[in-house]
């Protein structure tokens, strides 16, 4: 018996529409949570989501931008979102000594960008020589975690410290000043209003040890959903290995559209100080993939912090802040090879 046409088509149509109905369900939705306005130092998830990398994953990601106005540390333990993106070690050390189930799955920062910058010329190269600056600008926050490590570790005195408002005119105007800063992003500003490229000191290169730009989840979302933890820390890898190394002009500007402060020209300058200082991909990075960790990394990190008087020895259990269990795989090491050709 032969079916006309005209029935075919519908039931065609019919069957094409119930598989893109479960393809769609077929994605898992998941919130990331940023802790600042979209960026080049965000840039590898943003790939991830432009390209079609978290979808190829099974990952219907959302990412909520962070700001001044905006704290979304508490949204992951309150369970509004899956993962957060975090500064350094610091805070989670905090919430494993404060009882917030919360662990640590990933680094994309195998240095922290947190650096003191100098004027050239004045006699401040190195970071010893910054220890005898007669001003240093830092931040109320910074007064109180890397400042205080700065002091123990390198002999810098709290009788050199300015407040630092974020603002570069009162280091632009002291020629002999020292400023805190991110090395990714204000190097950039700082040529472009002064027309000279400061110093820069990371202090990662000086014994600062912290992983940066950690992903966290729930303690509990790492025991019953093993699966989309790993779906979506190694997404984030290959989408971190495109963007520093691949085509990322589609993801810098889904950036510029969300966040107008960061336009394509400032991505891209930051994109070549990440690699040039080698923020997101070295070390431990090379050989075992973005994200790496190391547990005895994080352990010589927390013995600074203690002497340096944050914390007090055993007062954080340390096999709860990070699981390497997600990473350390090599994933997107064969990705890097194709685009960087190492």
């Amino acid at each position: 018996m032969r079916v006309p046409a005209l029935t075919i088509r519908p039931l065609a149509l019919a069957l094409a529409l119930a598989a893109a109905a479960f393809a769609a369900q077929a994605q898992e939705k998941v919130v990331f949570a940023t802790n600042w306005k979209a960026q080049a130092g965000h840039g590898g998830f943003y790939q991830a989501l432009v390209d079609g990398t978290y979808k190829k994953y099974g990952l219907d990601v959302d990412i909520q931008q962070g700001g001044p106005m905006v704290n979304n540390r508490p949204m992951l333990p309150a369970g509004k979102v899956d993962f957060l993106m975090t500064g350094n070690l610091l805070q989670s050390f905090d919430n494993v000594k404060n009882g917030v189930p919360t662990v640590v799955v990933a680094a994309f920062f195998q240095k922290d960008p947190q650096a003191m910058f100098a004027h050239p010329g004045q006699g401040f190269d190195t970071f010893k020589d910054m220890a005898k600056a007669p001003v240093a600008f830092i931040g109320k926050d910074g007064q109180f975690s890397f400042w205080q490590w700065m002091k123990s570790e390198h002999g810098f005195k709290d009788s050199q410290l300015k407040p630092y408002t974020f603002n570069v005119g009162p280091f632009l105007a002291d020629k002999k000043s020292i400023q805190q800063g991110y090395a990714i992003s204000e190097p950039l500003s700082i040529k472009a209003q002064a027309g000279f490229d400061p110093v820069v000191q990371l202090l990662a290169d000086n014994g600062f040890s912290t992983y940066s730009t950690t992903i966290e989840t729930r303690a509990d979302l790492v025991k019953t959903k093993p699966e989309t933890v790993r779906k979506f820390v190694e997404a984030s890898i290959i989408g971190w290995n495109n963007y520093l190394y691949g085509d990322n002009k589609a993801a810098n500007e889904m950036i510029a559209k969300i966040n107008p402060d960061s336009p394509v020209a400032a991505s891209q300058g930051s994109i070549e100080l990440m690699k040039k200082m080698g923020i997101v991909d070295s070390g431990e990075s090379l050989a075992k993939g973005i994200g790496a960790m190391d547990e005895a990394r994080v352990k010589d990190f927390y013995d600074k912090m203690v002497k340096a008087g944050l914390y007090k020895p055993g007062e954080v259990d340390l096999s709860k802040v990070v699981t390497t269990q997600f990473v350390n795989k090599g994933v997107g090491l064969d990705v890097r090879k194709k685009l960087a050709g190492k």
